[in-house]
């Protein structure tokens, strides 16, 4: 262990190593997982745009899975793949 570490710094990693093995996070913890601020999630949740659970109908939750599926929707091709996908398409509609 490097000795140069402050404990707040120790505490913080040690989190971050319990956090990444979740599967299922708090409102806070997905804000954070997804840099997401708080107002925005609330909105998003509030008008159901994004998977989420209240088991009590007052504390949200979410699955790390669902959220990283949502985030990763609506993806952006790079140039390459659209000249890819155009050269395909051009080549099999003759």
């Amino acid at each position: 262990m490097c000795e140069n570490k402050s404990i707040e710094q120790r505490i913080e990693e040690l989190e971050n190593l319990v956090y990444l093995n979740k599967n299922v996070l708090s409102f806070e913890e997905a804000c954070k997982f997804t840099n997401l601020s708080k107002s925005y999630l609330y909105k998003l949740t509030s008008t159901q745009q994004i998977p989420h659970y209240k088991p009590q109908g007052k504390m949200i939750y979410f699955e790390k899975d669902a959220l990283e599926a949502w985030l990763r929707q609506n993806p952006v091709k790079t140039q390459a793949q659209i000249s890819q996908e155009a050269t395909h398409y051009i080549l099999t509609h003759k």
